[in-house]
C-alpha cells in the first residue's frame, strides 16, 4: 500500500482556499496554521505536553491517569460547566470521551493510589461517586503551577498587544469551531 503524498494535501488545501477567494498571503498563513495546529493537536493527543509536566513532578502517573484525576476535579468544581456536579463513572467517561469500563478502571487505579476516593452520593444514596483526595488536589495544584510556569516563560517576551490579540482571536476561533462542529454530533452518528 502506498503512502499518501503530503504535498497533495497541501496542494488541495491551497486550491480550496484560493478558490474561496483568499489572497495568496492569507492562503500561506492558513496553510501554515494547518501544519502547526496539526503538530500541536498531535502532541496533545499523544500526551507529550501533559506527560512532560507529570514526569517533572515525579508523580508516576501516565497521561490518561492524570487526565482522569483532572477531569474529576473539573467536574466536581464546575470548571467549564454550568455548575459543580457529583462525579459518577458515567459522567467521567463522557468527559474523557472513553467508555464507562475504561473510565472505571482508571478511576479504580487512582483510588488505589490514594488520589481519588469513592463516596456515597448526597443526591442519591444508592449511587457511588468519585471525589479527589487532598493528595489528588495537591498533585493537580502542583501540575497547574508547573504548567503556568511554562506558560509564563512562553509568553514572557511577547508584547502585551500580541498576547491580547492571540487570546481574543483564539477564543473567536474556538467559538467558530463550536458552531461548525457542535458537541455530540460525532457520538450520535453511531446510534440508531
Amino acid at each position: 500500500m502506498t503512502q499518501p503524498d503530503p504535498s497533495t494535501h497541501t496542494r488541495n488545501l491551497v486550491a480550496a482556499l484560493s478558490e474561496a477567494g483568499f489572497t495568496s498571503e492569507v492562503v500561506a498563513a492558513l496553510a501554515l496554521f494547518e501544519a502547526e495546529n496539526y503538530q500541536y493537536i498531535r502532541r496533545v493527543r499523544k500526551g507529550d505536553i501533559p506527560q512532560a509536566l507529570i514526569d517533572e513532578l515525579g508523580s508516576g502517573l501516565e497521561a490518561a491517569q492524570f487526565h482522569t484525576l483532572a477531569s474529576v476535579i473539573r467536574i466536581a468544581s464546575g470548571f467549564g460547566r454550568a455548575a459543580p456536579q457529583e462525579v459518577t463513572v458515567g459522567l467521567l467517561a463522557e468527559d474523557l470521551l472513553v467508555d464507562a469500563s475504561r473510565a472505571s478502571r482508571i478511576a479504580s487505579d487512582l483510588v488505589d493510589r490514594g488520589l481519588l476516593r469513592r463516596a456515597v452520593s448526597q443526591q442519591d444514596g444508592r449511587r457511588s461517586v468519585l471525589e479527589p483526595t487532598e493528595t489528588g488536589r495537591r498533585l493537580l495544584d502542583r501540575f497547574l503551577a508547573a504548567k503556568w510556569d511554562r506558560t509564563i516563560r512562553l509568553f514572557r517576551d511577547w508584547p502585551a498587544e500580541d498576547i491580547l490579540a492571540f487570546s481574543r482571536l483564539f477564543a473567536r476561533y474556538n467559538e467558530g469551531i463550536r458552531q461548525l462542529y457542535p458537541a455530540g454530533q460525532a457520538a450520535d452518528r453511531g446510534k440508531v
